[in-house]
């Protein structure tokens, strides 16, 4: 990705030529003078949006994918459709984009990483979500997404620094809950209540560069034991497909695991297919976006780290 140094650098570097074509326009012809001039000035105000945003980075491409998934919106202004729908229809104009993890893991201070060319569950879901509400509320801009999306990813909807991250998704339910973003329903379709005191983060901060800090890792410490204090619910696995009836197109679906220091292992959203739920997700094991080949039910069976789901429904504006 490129990221926001390189886009100072390439800044500084078409300021330095402009300024010297200054110095040496008495070698030069006026015609000349004046095409250095177009594009020295042509770099300035192309690149200056993507640094004056002092917490986003977006790389060129990804920018331009965003903005072909907006205009695509734009043209489907007046539809008239649930949050659900929109959520479901933007998920599949995402399907076979490559999965791509720790996107949002970049050197330096915490920043509003947008990465559509590479995604994770957990990213797709984000950007998905986001461009539904937009898409719902009418509002399709580049800024519009940026202030939702950063509205979902952290903690009360700002980004104070790391720490400020929803990184486990259970606080991510509970938090955009909160903020009316999103319903768990898990309880009311039948769940059961669900344990979960997640310690993985701070019992392991080797994985994670940015908890060599001491202070980022205290405040880890401190979301951990907060999102214990909360009551949740989940559905077994083997009560997937008897509980599935109260489960719609579009709902987030998060997938709880035995593992008693971690809540959520993968995340997507459920889709009705021929009959059953699969899930619309970016797949770690066949590295892209896809609809599981197998209804949820049985995508879960025979896989030991998984112990059910969690399910969300989003609200609507």
């Amino acid at each position: 990705m490129v990221v926001l140094e390189v886009r100072k650098k390439e800044l500084k570097t078409s300021l330095q030529n402009f300024a010297s074509m200054f110095s040496k326009r008495d070698n030069l012809t006026i015609k000349s003078s004046q095409s250095m001039m177009i594009r020295s000035l042509f770099l300035f105000f192309f690149f200056c949006p993507i640094f004056l945003s002092a917490q986003t980075v977006c790389s060129l491409e990804s920018r331009e994918l965003l903005d072909q998934e907006l205009e695509k919106l734009a043209e489907e202004s007046g539809k008239e459709q649930a949050i659900q729908e929109w959520a479901v229809e933007i998920g599949k104009d995402f399907l076979g984009t490559p999965y791509v993890e720790k996107t949002l893991e970049i050197p330096g201070p915490e920043q509003l990483v947008i990465n559509l060319q590479g995604v994770d569950c957990t990213t797709f879901l984000e950007a998905v979500v986001t461009l539904a509400r937009i898409a719902e509320m009418g509002d399709l801009s580049f800024e519009k997404f940026e202030k939702e999306l950063e509205l979902i990813r952290y903690r009360s909807g700002k980004n104070e620094g790391y720490p400020s991250r929803l990184h486990y998704f259970t606080e991510w339910i509970v938090d955009n809950q909160k903020k009316g973003i999103i319903k768990d329903i898990t309880a009311e379709i039948g769940g059961n209540p669900y344990s979960n005191s997640p310690s993985f983060m701070s019992a392991n901060p080797q994985f994670y560069p940015q908890l060599s800090e001491a202070a980022n890792l205290a405040k880890i410490r401190e979301a951990e034991a907060q999102i214990s204090q909360y009551a949740y619910s989940f559905i077994p696995k083997e009560k997937i497909q008897s509980l599935e009836k109260g489960i719609q197109s579009g709902d987030l679906i998060a997938i709880t695991t035995p593992m008693t220091n971690l809540d959520v292992v993968h995340v997507g959203f459920a889709v009705w297919q021929n009959g059953r739920v699969h899930l619309l997700h970016a797949s770690s094991k066949n590295k892209e976006v896809e609809i599981s080949a197998l209804p949820l039910h049985d995508y879960l069976a025979g896989n030991k780290g998984q112990s059910g789901i969690m399910v969300a429904r989003l609200t609507g504006n």
